[in-house]
This record gives C-alpha cells, sequence and structure tokens, in this order.
C-alpha cells in the first residue's frame, strides 16, 4: 500500500504533503484545491506518465507551481539568485518485508526518511546548462519556465533510474468524463459472450452475421443501384463500380456488434448509464489486476439511488485494493465513512480519523445528509428545520443586504437532528466559522449553552439562543419582536387575536409561515439572538 506522498511546485502545490489511509481515501475540497491534481501525481509517480504520454513528451511550464514561476522570474528581473524551479513527487510505499519493494528503499525523498518509494523529478538538464545561462542573461525575455532544457527522472529512494517493471504495484485511473468506449465488441460485451455463449455458438453467430451482409448485395433495391452504377462513366478506373459490405476477416461480427441496453444502443442512452457502465467497465477490466484504484468523481450524472447501487459495486470489487476518490457528493462522503474524509483548500490537508465512531456511524447509516455544505464551508450557521432556514435567510438579507450563500455563508437545515454530532465535525474544521441558532425550550439560555461547552471553547464556534424562557421557541419569539397586528398582517390574517394563538397557528404552519416572513416586502424585526446568528 501507499503510505503518503510529498509534493514540490507541481501544478497547486508549492510544498505539499498528504499521510493516506491503508483502505479508502475520500479527498474532498472546493474547486481548485487540488483533488484532481493527487490523483493525477499518484498515477504519474507509479507509471511516469501524464495523460496517457510519458512526462518527457507532456511537459509544459504550466505544470510548475505558479508563485513558484513567479518568484524565479522576479529574482531573475531584480538581479538576485534564481535557481532554476523544480518539480518534486514522492510517493512513499509502506514498509514491507517484500524484496521487491525494498529495491526501492533509500533516502532519496524529501523527508530523507529510509523508505521505500519513487520520485518523479523534473529539473534543468545539466548538458543544457551552458544554452540555459546564455538564455537567461536577459531576463525580460524569459516568460516562464524554459522547460526545454529540462530533463524529467524517475528514480526510486535509492537514486537509481526506474521503469514500469520496478515498481511491483499497479494502479488504475478510474474517470467516466474521460473513457471512449468503441462502438464494437468492447472488454464487457465480449466478457459476456465468452461467458454465456460456447464455441459452436459464436461460430454460427459469425456465419450468420457474415450471411446477412452478403444478403446485402442481393436485396432487390441493391441490385438495381448496381446495375445502375455498372453503366456509369468513371474518370478514375477502367472497371465496375458497385456497392456492397465488406465481408473480409477485418470485418469481422465482434467490429460490428454493439451493446444494447433494453434494446437502445448503448451510446444513445442516458449519460447517467453511460457513466455508470463505464466506471463499471473500467472496474472490471483495469482494477481487477490493480493495487491502486483512482476514482475521479464517481457522481456524476447519477441519481440518488444508482449512485448508491454503484458504490456498493465499487466496494465489492475493491476489496483488499487501496482506493482514492475525489468528490463533491454528501452520499458518497457519507456512505464511505466521514473517517476516511481528506479536507483540501488550507494550509495543510485535515484528516477526520479522530471524528467519534458513533457519529461516524450515525451520517454512514443516515447518508442523505449533507455534511459536505459544512466541511466545504468558510462560515456555516446550523439550523434545526426548514423554517428556521428560510428566516435566518430573511434576517441576513436584512442585515447585509444580500442573501448569505452570496457571502460564502452556508445556512444548513440539520433536520431537527442534534447539533452535536455536525459539531463534532465542525470542531475539525480549523478553518471554518459555525453559528448553532437553537431554541431554548422553556430553558435557561446558559443551561442550553452549558450542553455545548465542549465545542465552544474556540471563538470559530458560537451558540446563539433566545434569553427568554416564556418564549421557548422561534415562533412565540417573532411574535414578540414584531407584535401581533404586524405577524397578522405578514400572513394575510386577522383572526388570532392573542399572540398565543397566532404561534399555534405559526407552529402548525412552520414551513408556510416561514415562507411568507421571508418574502414579505414588510419591515420583519428579528430576535435579538438571530440578530446576533447573522452579525
Amino acid at each position: 500500500m501507499l503510505s503518503q506522498i510529498a509534493i514540490k511546485n507541481y501544478r497547486i502545490f508549492q510544498d505539499f504533503g498528504l499521510t493516506f489511509n491503508t483502505d479508502v481515501n475520500i479527498l474532498v475540497g472546493d474547486n481548485a484545491t487540488g483533488k484532481s491534481t493527487i490523483i493525477e501525481a499518484i498515477g504519474l509517480a507509479m507509471t511516469g506518465r501524464l495523460h496517457g504520454r510519458p512526462l518527457a513528451q507532456a511537459l509544459s511550464p504550466y505544470l510548475f507551481n505558479q508563485a513558484t514561476v513567479n518568484a524565479y522570474l522576479s529574482a531573475l528581473r531584480s538581479g538576485g539568485e534564481a535557481p532554476p524551479p523544480e518539480i518534486v513527487i514522492d510517493l512513499f510505499f509502506a514498509k514491507s518485508d517484500e524484496t521487491d519493494l525494498n529495491r526501492l528503499r533509500g533516502r532519496n525523498n524529501v523527508l530523507k526518511e529510509d523508505a521505500p518509494g519513487v520520485r518523479v523529478r523534473v529539473s534543468l538538464n545539466r548538458d543544457y546548462l551552458p544554452e540555459y545561462e546564455e538564455f537567461v542573461q536577459d531576463p525580460e525575455s524569459v516568460r516562464t519556465v524554459p522547460t526545454e532544457y529540462y530533463e524529467v527522472e524517475w528514480l526510486d529512494f535509492g537514486g537509481n533510474r526506474i521503469t514500469s517493471r520496478s515498481i511491483p504495484a499497479t494502479s488504475s485511473l478510474i474517470d467516466a468524463s474521460t473513457i471512449h468506449l468503441q462502438s464494437g465488441v468492447d472488454y464487457y460485451l465480449d466478457g459476456i459472450l465468452q461467458s454465456h455463449l460456447k464455441p459452436e455458438e459464436r461460430i454460427r453467430l459469425a456465419r450468420a452475421y457474415r450471411t446477412l451482409r452478403e444478403e446485402f448485395s442481393n436485396d432487390p433495391s441493391i441490385v438495381t443501384i448496381n446495375e445502375k452504377l455498372r453503366g456509369a462513366p468513371s474518370e478514375v478506373s477502367d472497371k465496375q463500380l458497385t456497392l456492397g459490405i465488406d465481408v473480409s476477416q477485418k470485418s469481422r461480427w465482434e467490429n460490428g456488434i454493439v451493446p444494447h441496453l433494453d434494446d437502445l444502443p448503448y451510446q444513445y442512452v442516458g449519460k447517467g448509464e453511460q457513466s455508470n457502465l463505464k466506471i463499471l467497465l473500467s472496474l472490471n477490466k483495469d482494477a481487477e489486476e490493480s493495487h491502486v484504484v483512482l476514482v475521479e468523481e464517481p457522481e456524476n450524472h447519477l441519481s440518488f439511488t444508482n449512485l448508491g447501487k454503484l458504490l456498493r459495486k465499487v466496494g465489492d470489487r475493491c476489496v483488499d485494493k487501496q482506493v482514492f476518490i475525489t468528490t463533491h457528493s454528501s452520499f458518497v462522503l457519507n456512505k464511505l465513512g466521514l473517517q476516511r474524509l481528506v479536507l483540501l483548500g488550507g494550509e495543510s490537508p485535515i484528516d477526520f480519523n479522530s471524528l467519534p465512531v458513533d457519529t461516524r456511524e450515525f451520517f454512514r447509516k443516515l447518508s442523505g445528509y449533507d455534511t459536505l455544505r459544512l466541511v466545504l464551508a468558510r462560515k456555516a450557521i446550523l439550523v434545526e428545520g426548514p423554517s428556521d432556514e428560510l428566516v435566518v435567510q430573511r434576517a441576513y438579507l436584512d442585515a447585509h443586504g444580500r442573501l448569505p450563500i452570496e457571502d460564502g455563508v452556508d445556512v444548513i437545515d440539520t433536520g431537527g437532528l442534534s447539533f452535536k454530532r455536525w459539531l463534532d465535525i465542525a470542531v475539525l474544521l480549523e478553518n471554518t466559522e459555525v453559528t448553532v441558532v437553537t431554541d431554548n425550550d422553556g430553558e435557561d439560555a446558559e443551561t442550553v449553552r452549558a450542553r455545548y461547552e465542549s465545542y465552544t471553547t474556540s471563538d470559530r464556534i458560537r451558540i446563539c439562543v433566545g434569553d427568554d424562557t416564556g418564549y421557548p421557541t422561534l415562533e412565540p419569539q417573532l411574535v414578540k419582536a414584531n407584535g401581533l397586528a404586524r405577524m397578522n398582517e405578514i400572513f394575510g390574517r386577522s383572526g388570532h387575536t392573542t399572540e398565543e394563538k397566532l404561534a399555534k397557528y405559526m407552529k402548525r404552519n412552520k414551513t408556510t409561515c416561514a415562507l411568507a416572513i421571508f418574502s414579505t416586502e414588510q419591515p420583519v424585526v428579528m430576535p435579538e439572538y438571530i440578530r446576533d446568528a447573522v452579525a
């Protein structure tokens, strides 16, 4: 198994390290935080190839970290010391007694650790040093890294050059957006035919296909067309022109028969079904012999139900393999286990191995909850239900003139669950501010806050709760803040003559009333604890 990776100056990563789980690694982060880059770097270190081509052929200045490039150009132009940038990817294997792995052992890695592993290094080729030095004499002409003078080295940690045969582990990349299935018999269909058809049945299929093609020429309409073509003058040949179907060896039945799903050719079924089939085909074909399986965003085009089926099949086919998955799906995250999550985007990656076991199991069993919204948020407000969410959205709009999501603030309906489950996640998010908006339910506000004191040791997590125990929930708090007449007017009603009657109506029609509050053009006075939450 792979134990860790160190990356220097490759794409978004200037100096990056990540320790792996031995089974499943779920890479999560906002756009452009490096999820796909990690997958790419692992594949590059294990194969020496980038997008199917040797790295030396695919080398580009744009593979270098942009901050490193800018520092290099600035140093050149200021006359300071400007060593040419290098890319280094060190992939560490778990220590083992296996002889094949120990051949890769050494200290030629950024950690100077005695371990088995492989290194990809892109650096200035010393054979071209005179040409390079002449080129940089005019710093203004240097626009980026001059990769024409660079070389690619693929080494083990002993410093020895290696080939793909040197590495005793293999990897497979599964990305439905880049898999292209041929129109002929692919791996999947061929496997089915091999398993279910006897040799004599395959012969009969080939003979029937050949007969079908030969009979094309005997069709009356084709005979008429060919007679007409025979009499047509030709400027390129003296021979007669006719139309027919190729029945030679290169046009065997395997190249002409296409898979159909419910009587539709594969290329005409929906994108979701195609994506599902592509991933499963790759798992069957590529992952069977691979030790490391890299999967890019398996949720693309798939419904909630089909995604669940796909994840079960991925799990069944990847037993005893190390799996890396990038995703933006909370369902994928919850189903495969929050403890396997690696969050990218901060100064260093955050893992969730310390998440309490009961919280992991809770979200795995109730995998529909949108935990990923909290994980990816820079600032989040947790509320008990959809009516609270609408009221908080309106409060934020009144306070700031725009909806919270426009400022990167995510108001998350926890579905009436215990806030503690969500706060177990929040305490691990070093850069995320989290506010809980909760009812006092007739209890003293300090008693409610004390319930969460183990989470509020940091200023990042706040508990906002109403102080008046006579107004235990949001509905009476709103009536108290706005008065009976205004609330009746907002709801377009006049029959509620007491605050108690109006509060009961609001509780029976929570979402309807919350939507009216969110939509009204009248000013709405928010309870103090709501104003504190959106401040």
